[in-house]
């Protein structure tokens, strides 16, 4: 691959059955389209679309490899992503504890969305609990525009800047605003514990989301690798040149994986709308058994 060619491996990427908005089959046949040739189905704390990403991936010829997003606890309150790849998708502990996040998911969004009425915001009910009939997730992203959907809340959210869905979610649904209710989940040294016993590698997702200063980064990545962390998402389509290589430079350093993704979430998307959409700046990956 010459060294500024768009990648050809995506690992991580969702499906309707967490907050994309493609079927399984529907998300490998995008990236096959887009020139994926390894991809990872990675959908929040579920492996429900796994074996249907395999089955379309075989028959369109690219690599798959099983995974999930499962959601932890850092410092005991704020979440962090632990990308579990090669995971056995069946595995009865994996699933178990994921069932477990999901209906925890399921009352924090109630609680939030109670919030947002308290507040008073009118929020679109009826789209919320076709989602919800549909045995789909309800997160922050959905009860952002359940609330800028609403007309009612129009001259409001002008008035403050929000009418984009992702405005509103920071303003009122991040940890220590307003509508934020916390959820119990793992650690990440639990999460860790948790792919490891289903075989799988943990890797760290897109840290730079999670935590802003790059010497907080690397003290939660040097934590990380000696609770058995075995990789960092390196490469990421909102990660700059400069946080790309601090972690390449730190992955190499502690002998870990880096690998890297376009997050890809549905084609209409307001941030993760297109596979290889994330930059290596000459950089190489390291994906160890991942790449087959």
């Amino acid at each position: 691959m010459a060294p500024d060619a768009p990648p050809t491996f995506d690992l991580q990427s969702h499906s309707v059955h967490s907050d994309g908005a493609l079927e399984p089959a529907e998300v490998v046949a995008a990236a096959a389209a887009a020139g994926v040739r390894l991809l990872a189905l990675s959908d929040h704390d579920t492996t429900d679309g796994v074996s249907e990403a395999q089955r379309a991936a075989a028959a369109a010829g690219i690599g798959l490899v099983a995974a999930t997003e499962v959601t932890a606890l850092f410092e005991g309150s704020q979440d962090l992503h632990v990308l579990g790849y090669l995971i056995d998708p069946l595995n009865p502990a994996l699933v178990a504890a994921l069932e477990r996040s999901r209906h925890d998911r399921e009352h924090r969004a109630q609680a939030m969305a109670q919030a947002l009425q308290e507040l008073g915001f009118a929020l679109d009910e009826a789209a919320l609990t076709q989602r919800s009939e549909q045995g789909k997730s309800i997160g922050r992203p959905h009860l952002a525009q359940a609330v800028v959907s609403r007309p009612e809340n129009r001259e409001r959210l002008e008035a403050a800047g929000l009418l984009d869905p992702t405005a509103f979610l920071v303003e009122y649904l991040i940890e220590g605003r307003p509508a934020f209710r916390p959820r119990a989940a793992p650690s990440v040294e639990g999460a860790i514990a948790l792919i490891h016993e289903a075989g799988g590698l943990a890797v760290w997702a897109h840290p730079f989301w999670d935590i802003d200063a790059a010497e907080g980064v690397l003290d939660a990545l040097d934590g990380f690798r000696s609770a058995g962390l075995d990789g960092v998402e390196a490469f990421y389509v909102t990660h700059d040149e400069a946080q790309t290589r601090l972690l390449v430079d730190r992955g190499a350093q502690l002998g870990i994986l880096t690998t890297g993704s376009s997050d890809f979430h549905g084609p209409e998307h307001h941030t993760f709308s297109r596979f290889r959409a994330f930059e290596t700046f000459g950089l190489e990956a390291n994906l160890g058994p991942l790449a087959g």
